[in-house]
């Protein structure tokens, strides 16, 4: 959640700006009455009481942004309102000054409203539980649950904290945290993620993690930092800064030359005022970060955005990632005197005892069966190798086929014949004798197909796999989605490797990485744009990341990449409008077709096309899916 100080800091300077635009609203006010009633001399002095607190407040700004070694266009409205004041037009200041402060204000209701689905899910955070404490029930805070509370869950409500389903069934809308607008039914001691919505009856939920520790805590704290976010520090248009303001200069001191009247020279620095500019670019740019939370994902800057729509290579990771990270039970092969059904059940009961993800997919494995299991007794176990204990008054050893093999005599040769490449196998004694072979596979994703594709009509012209799985699992992978290069058994700096190799395939294009564990943080932070996969917690990865993938559906990196360009294509857009649009007008002002105050007038209007032209990115574009 926001900090108390940092609120406190947001709130004054809104009060700020809203004191800058008084400042120069009601004096023009007061100026443009007094010249009504034929009092020019007043109305001069009201029209620079109005100019002056804005010119002072912006060269503050100005030396600000010098002193930490930022040259920008505010320079020339600053030129603007001081030349307004120096050649006896009060009034074209004052409008000035009031295109700068009313700009600023604009650009705050349009980055607000640019903001509006990023803070939307912070406005959502379950704030009270209802606690079952001493054989009744208590509302308590949700921050203050802990693993192991039970609290009921009521209809309409918010799941407050990660919990297993007590009973069941439970319905959950899950449409704030995953995009999918059809309720989820989940079973008895499954788990309900904390921002879900009670759309059903009641029930009861075992927390699992604390609320703090929850994934809408994760998300929550992901949105705030993105939203805290300014655009790049260098603004897009600042790029052009110098060239811009020698050609204003040289324009508006050729023109009073050449007229013999320096007021030619302050109609044209009137229209050079850059507003439009500086306010265009931060506006796309937060609105390109609102579209792409809106489609689930979430990028953490304006400038992590801009590197969004350079990609043209990724490296990926594989398990969680490409695949479903978990393990499925495929085939089970059995020696001739023992059933399938029966090896299965003895495995999955002795593995009742063990915590390692391999024996809890064998353990459901056999429970989605529909076999009874039995208590293990005698259990003995080694750690990530395999272990052994009595089943039903039965011997039975599970786990890698070397520690099997050890602890069964007989030929394994028959049954360990033309295994799948990409299959995890488990063996399975009985008795001192081989029994079976239970083969594991984490089968690809059904929506990574399709986001291969889609990136690849987005511009990705290098998609590489590297995975710390084995090479003959990474290598099934690799073939089956037609990737251009891939590479298993890879430690975290092999991952960094690799983004160096991607790098250099795409000529100064930018490389994504995509991944989900801790130990792609590193190459998440080495590649150009890092996306986590989604936010549970406070994971090494998704802190790195410049971006996180809130729902889990790879195909909304395509559309994040495709925001992201359009983004930046119209902030671009926006500078080359607001640039011409300033130099036609400086050209006719130069000439003597615009007044000083006709000057302010019509940048006036440029302002409003531009930032308008700017907001159009949340407007859906082609590939970037409906809202």
């Amino acid at each position: 959640m926001s900090e108390p100080g940092q609120i406190q800091s947001e709130a004054a300077a809104g009060r700020n700006r809203y004191l800058l635009l008084a400042a120069a609203v009601l004096p023009l006010v007061v100026g443009l009455l007094l010249q009504l009633m034929g009092i020019k001399a007043a109305a001069s002095a009201a029209f620079a009481v109005g100019t002056v607190p804005v010119l002072a407040v912006l060269l503050i700004d100005i030396a600000r942004s010098l002193r930490a070694g930022r040259f920008g266009l505010d320079v020339l409205a600053a030129l603007s309102m001081a030349a307004a004041l120096a050649f006896g037009e009060p009034l074209a200041g004052n409008v000035v000054a009031l295109m700068y402060a009313g700009g600023q204000q604009l650009e705050r209701f349009a980055e607000g409203r640019a903001r509006r689905e990023m803070t939307a899910l912070a406005a959502r955070a379950p704030r009270d539980a209802v606690l079952h404490l001493d054989g009744g029930l208590v509302i308590v805070a949700a921050v203050d649950l802990v693993a192991g509370d039970r609290v009921l869950v009521r209809s309409g409500d918010t799941v407050p904290a990660d919990g297993a389903v007590i009973g069941g069934p439970a319905v959950l809308d899950l449409s704030s945290l995953t995009g999918e607008t059809r309720p989820a039914r989940l079973e008895d001691g499954e788990e309900a993620p904390s921002g879900a919505v009670n759309a059903g009856d009641a029930f009861d939920l075992a927390i699992v993690r604390p609320a703090a520790e929850s994934t809408y805590a994760g998300i929550v704290r992901l949105v705030e930092e993105a939203a805290s976010s300014r655009a790049p520090m260098v603004r897009l248009a600042d790029r052009y800064a110098l060239a811009f303001l020698l050609v204003s200069l040289a324009l508006a001191i050729g023109a009073a030359v050449l007229a013999h009247d320096p007021r030619r020279a302050l109609a044209v620095l009137v229209v050079a005022t850059p507003c439009p500019l500086i306010l265009a670019v931060p506006v796309a740019l937060m609105a390109g970060l609102s579209r792409a939370a809106k489609r689930g994902v979430l990028v953490k800057s304006g400038g992590a955005l801009e590197k969004l729509a350079r990609v043209r290579a990724l490296v990926v990771d594989k398990t969680g990632t490409l695949t479903h990270g978990r393990a499925e039970l495929e085939e089970v092969r059995t020696a001739p005197e023992f059933e399938p059904d029966d090896v299965l059940r003895l495995a999955a009961s002795l593995d009742q005892a063990s915590s390692h993800v391999v024996a809890q997919a064998l353990v459901g494995a056999a429970q989605g069966s529909g076999l009874a299991l039995s208590p293990p007794l005698g259990v003995k176990e080694d750690g990530g190798a395999g272990l052994e204990g009595w089943v039903e008054g039965r011997e039975i050893a599970v786990g890698g086929t070397a520690y099997v093999a050890a602890r069964a005599s007989g030929d394994w040769s028959e049954l360990r014949a033309q295994l799948p490449p990409a299959s995890a196998v488990v063996a399975v004694a009985v008795d001192g004798r081989p029994a079976g072979l239970l083969l594991f596979a984490d089968p690809v994703r059904d929506d990574a197909p399709e986001m291969i594709a889609a990136l690849r009509r987005g511009g990705v012209t290098y998609v590489a796999l590297a995975s710390g799985d084995r090479e003959e699992a990474v290598d099934a992978v690799g073939l089956a989605l037609g990737l251009d290069a891939w590479t298993g058994e890879l430690t975290p700096q092999g991952k960094i490797e690799h983004i160096a190799l991607a790098r250099g395939t795409v000529n100064g294009g930018g490389v994504m990485m995509v991944g989900d564990g801790v130990n792609d943080a590193p190459a998440l932070a080495a590649a150009d744009i890092g996306v986590a996969l989604g936010a549970r917690g406070a994971t090494a990865s998704a802190e790195v990341a410049d971006a996180v993938l809130l729902v889990d559906r790879l195909d909304r990196l395509a559309e994040a990449m495709a925001i992201a360009r359009r983004s930046l294509a119209i902030a671009r857009q926006s500078v080359r409008w607001g640039i011409g649009l300033s130099l036609v007008g400086m050209v006719a002002a130069a000439f003597g077709y615009l007044q000083p105050v006709q000057g302010a007038l019509l940048q006036e209007a440029i302002d409003v096309v531009v930032i308008l032209n700017a907001l159009r990115v949340l407007i859906p574009g082609p590939g970037e899916g409906a809202d």
